[in-house]
């Protein structure tokens, strides 16, 4: 099947499944937006923490002098 081909059936298939999709609402995207921007500030935080903890722990372990 030539490339051309089958883009023409994916196109196809496209226009057939786009009907079907359920798209969010205003207010559950707005919802799923700040969960998701909370959850990657939580998740930073919690990274840097262990960043801070590890790299003091380094610099006692490999103590110069």
């Amino acid at each position: 099947m030539s490339l051309q081909a089958r883009a023409s059936e994916f196109l196809k298939e496209v226009r057939i499944e786009i009907p079907k999709v359920s798209w969010p609402s205003r207010r559950e995207l707005r919802d799923s937006t700040i969960v998701v921007i909370t959850m990657t500030l939580i998740m930073a935080g919690i990274v840097a923490i262990l960043d801070t903890l590890l790299v003091l722990g380094l610099k006692q372990l490999f103590r110069v002098g």
